[in-house]
């Protein structure tokens, strides 16, 4: 039930359809000469399209993501396992092309396999199955697998939780699958805008695991005041943000996060 509820709720909440929907009733009051009513929705449609299409809006709310867990550093101690979760992988499209089609955040495989080349002896372990509300489920986990094993990885390295359909059953599946041992090292590997809501997550099924932040997105707080040169990708960069800021919110409410703003815990 959450993970629909939360799927109908995020379409709703998503800046570009909120903004869709508030022009149509707009161009609806106009169509049934609510003159007045119909112009100043339109034109607050537009001018909500021109902010967070054109400003830095996006930037802003992605940054305060990204920035409150920084690089890993090593200090030594090499990691027992190495935790990257789905999301990278177009499952439809691999599996009809019968190839491996990854989408804006391919750095979450791809440094996985730089860690697990870094460090030969830990487990690798890929968390993500469907997130498709509506379509066949197509899990993700196993297509990850093959293409780890591409690079190298051998296949008795390799645990996949093929089930989750979301962050909170990212981290319930995969504690519940290799029952870390107190004093274990895992690294978690996901993008730096999806860390906190993670890092929450796993914290709130009983994981200690700690940030591997990739697919930064942005050079700085330095782009908080550079605005896009493309409305297609400043609503993107909006829209990825309020989903992860509502989704914080959510995780919060319903206990599946720690805290409502996770950060670094000094170790």
């Amino acid at each position: 039930m959450f993970f629909a509820l939360s799927k109908i709720f995020g379409f709703f909440t998503t800046p570009s359809n909120t903004i869709a929907t508030v022009c149509a009733i707009g161009a609806l009051l106009l169509l049934l000469q609510r003159q007045r009513a119909g112009s100043l929705t339109l034109t607050f449609g537009i001018l909500m399209l021109l902010v967070f299409g054109y400003s830095p809006a996006g930037n802003v709310l992605t940054l305060s993501l990204t920035e409150r867990f920084p690089a890993w550093q090593s200090d030594g101690r090499d990691p027992d396992g190495i935790i990257v979760l789905g999301g990278s992988i177009d499952q439809e499209v691999s599996v009809a092309r019968g190839t491996v089609e990854m989408n804006g955040t391919a750095e979450r495989l791809t440094n996985t396999v730089e860690l697990a080349k870094r460090f030969p002896k830990a487990r690798i372990v890929f968390s993500g199955g469907s997130g498709n509300l509506f379509e066949e489920p197509l899990s993700e986990a196993p297509i990850a697998g093959e293409w780890l094993q591409r690079f190298g990885i051998a296949a008795d390295r390799i645990t996949l939780e093929s089930a989750s359909r979301t962050t909170d059953e990212n981290a319930v599946f995969t504690r519940r699958i290799l029952m870390p041992k107190p004093g274990e090292r895992w690294l978690l590997v996901t993008s730096a805008f999806h860390m906190p809501r993670s890092i929450g997550a796993f914290r709130a099924a009983g994981f200690d695991v700690e940030a591997y932040p990739v697919d930064w997105r942005t050079r700085g707080w330095r782009d908080a005041g550079m605005p896009f040169d493309l409305l297609s990708t400043g609503l993107g960069r909006t829209d990825n943000a309020v989903h992860e800021w509502i989704g914080l919110v959510g995780y919060w409410l319903t206990g599946r996060s720690s805290v409502l703003f996770p950060g670094p815990i000094k170790r």
